[in-house]
């Protein structure tokens, strides 16, 4: 018998990737897959590729129509309050749409013993050779600032951080257990884009960050909102949420150093400027005084 592992994946206009995904997802070996695709209300169409793929491949997963973008953790939390009706469930794999996923990764991750709050891998850049996007992450908890472990760094030949030295995992694909979340309850909705894993991680008590060594996944980072990667800078969208959801943390965890973090934003917008970087400091200007997302950002989104 094969050990089952609950999935969630949150699209959002990914018709143009999702199939590299889940046909990757159909090839996992050695575990029991039980698949919630949770679609923000995309505009194109997504749903519609996913329920022909699905019917022509007879590849079984349940697709759950949101009717608005309710955001990365909103859609999560959609998928998990579903699965976690399953009794033999004792872990949520969270999974990117913009991923891909060797066949041996979900069994790895079905198979690491308990307990952990959250439990993570390498995740990678797709691209040859592989160049690792992050191993894990740690926040500075005077700016908010977050940093991927050992990005950039070689996916073949780098060890992996010791666990100790994590403070969240990278939301792009993680596993939280059963035991954390009746712990911690559903993913933080307030932030929409960022930081949702890394309040989540703040909440685990004496549960654990653990690493599977064995597990890798492959991301094309940012083809839904353009987040930065090692060769370029951000967009507007990934710009205003990452600073917001910067100072969001800022002001529930650390609200004295709240100052420090508004001034790490402005020295981020003199480093886009001399980068000759200019689209996102509008958005990143919003976001540090408070203001809505502009209009543009409003139009990709949901108003």
């Amino acid at each position: 018998m094969t050990t089952p592992l609950g999935c969630i994946v949150v699209t959002y206009n990914s018709a143009a990737y999702i199939l590299d995904c889940l046909q990757s997802l159909s090839q996992a070996k050695a575990v029991d897959l039980r698949i919630v695709l949770v679609d923000n209300a995309s505009r194109d169409a997504t749903v519609q590729v996913v329920r022909n793929w699905a019917a022509q491949t007879k590849f079984e997963i349940s697709v759950i129509q949101a009717s608005k973008n309710l955001g990365f953790a909103g859609g999560v939390n959609l998928g998990l309050s579903c699965l976690l009706d399953d009794p033999q469930l004792d872990r949520f794999w969270i999974l990117n749409p913009d991923c891909t996923v060797p066949s041996h990764t979900p069994a790895a991750l079905a198979l690491t013993p308990l307990p952990f709050a959250l439990l993570g891998h390498r995740i990678a850049y797709q691209g040859q050779p592989p160049q690792i996007q992050i191993d894990g992450g740690r926040i500075n908890r005077w700016t908010g600032a977050t940093q991927n472990i050992n990005i950039g760094k070689d996916a073949v030949t780098t060890p992996h951080p010791d666990q100790s030295d994590l403070d969240f995992i990278s939301g792009a694909s993680m596993v939280a257990s059963r035991s954390f979340i009746e712990q911690a309850g559903l993913m933080p909705e307030q932030y929409f884009l960022y930081y949702e894993e890394v309040d989540w991680a703040q909440r685990r008590g004496a549960l654990p960050l653990v690493i599977c060594k064995d597990a890798v996944v492959y991301h094309s980072a940012g083809a839904s909102i353009g987040s930065p990667t090692l060769s370029r800078g951000p967009s507007p969208i990934s710009a205003y949420f990452k600073h917001r959801g910067r100072l969001m943390f800022m002001a529930r965890h650390h609200p004295l150093r709240v100052p420090i973090a508004y001034l790490f934003g402005w020295g981020k917008i003199m480093q886009h400027a001399l980068r000759r970087q200019f689209t996102p400091i509008p958005a990143i200007v919003r976001a540090l005084h408070g203001r809505p997302a502009g209009r543009k950002i409003r139009s990709v989104l949901d108003p």
